[in-house]
């Protein structure tokens, strides 16, 4: 059964939730971390002494895999083949930002047969996914160079949740994991972006010390040669087509052939 991504029923938000979500993406060294943690909170939120629920959470991000945060090994588990099929409820959900509600799947009729047969060969016969709306980077109108600002926007997310007993998620609780998913927006969003903002200062850094490597080997080259810039340029080019490695790569041989010491790149000022 389907649900779009807008409810009926007002949010009801989630007691403290908000403020613990703050602690927790302060007190995370990576988006990755943070999304684990976040998925053990969730898990811990809808479990009762009835019902034991397991938690995961999709993440899809430009020019990267998806990544999965799981609340345990076995909610790993079953992510794990949700990917290997290429879709299921909750990569639908993170996708198209729907809520996918699967009461028993063992129920014939429904989507994604393969896969909730390996479900329930598990044990589990119960699923939820609810989408995370986050903003998405609209990059229709923009020139080229500014695209990398963008990067560190997610293309889709959601949360996977299961439980072993059929029929163990009421309309109440539908209810209450788009609360979840509404109040755990913001946050994560944030943690996104702080860690495009991230990767991308690694990114920076990694372009300055390959620039410094290569800008050495050139000089090396010309005091060999003496030839300009742009001739040792162009004979490191063409060594590096020859012989089928990273411009980079050769840089660094170049330089290890009159240094034992590797190239240092000094960003102080």
């Amino acid at each position: 059964m389907n649900n779009p991504l807008t409810s009926a029923s007002p949010p009801r938000p989630a007691p403290d939730l908000a403020a613990t979500l703050q602690t927790l993406v302060l007190d995370s060294t990576a988006v990755r971390d943070f999304m684990d943690r976040l998925a053990h909170l969730i898990a811990q939120r809808l479990t009762t002494v009835d019902r034991t629920v397991l938690c995961g959470i999709t993440l899809i991000r430009p020019r990267s895999a998806v990544t999965v945060a799981s609340s345990s090994e076995r909610a790993q588990v079953m992510d794990e083949i949700q990917y290997s099929f290429g879709d299921g409820p909750c990569l639908d959900a993170a996708r198209h930002r729907t809520t996918n509600h699967v009461p028993d799947v063992l129920d014939e009729g429904q989507r994604w047969p393969e896969y909730r047969a390996e479900i329930a060969h598990h044990g589990l016969r119960s699923i939820l996914a609810v989408p995370i709306a986050l903003p998405a980077a609209d990059t229709d109108n923009e020139v080229e160079a500014d695209r990398s600002a963008h990067a560190d926007k997610a293309t889709g997310c959601a949360i996977n949740l299961y439980a072993d007993n059929p029929h163990a998620f009421s309309a109440a609780d539908i209810d209450e994991a788009l609360d979840i998913a509404r109040t755990v927006t913001t946050t994560l969003a944030i943690a996104v972006r702080l860690a495009g903002t991230s990767d991308r200062a690694e990114q920076l850094e990694a372009a300055m010390t390959s620039r410094t490597v290569i800008d050495l080997a050139a000089g090396i080259i010309m005091a060999q040669n003496r030839c300009s810039q742009d001739s040792a340029m162009t004979i490191l080019k063409a060594a590096s087509s020859a012989r089928n490695l990273k411009v980079r790569d050769l840089a660094a041989t170049v330089i290890a052939s009159v240094s034992a010491e590797p190239a240092l790149t000094h960003f102080d000022g």
